[in-house]
């Protein structure tokens, strides 16, 4: 098994984005990373789900 790198330190603080703003009013989004497409959903009981 390869070792879990830890992110580095960084003095930046981490961007906060909210969720409703990520979904514009819907209940979906698609997120795109290194090429790939990340489903974010969320649930009738207010839960997220990340799916690729």
């Amino acid at each position: 098994m390869p070792p879990v790198q830890k992110p580095l330190p960084s003095s930046q603080p981490v961007k906060r984005v909210a969720v409703s703003d990520l979904l514009g009013g819907g209940r979906e989004a698609v997120l795109l990373h290194g090429g790939d497409e990340y489903r974010l959903r969320l649930t009738s009981n207010g839960k997220l789900i990340l799916t690729k």
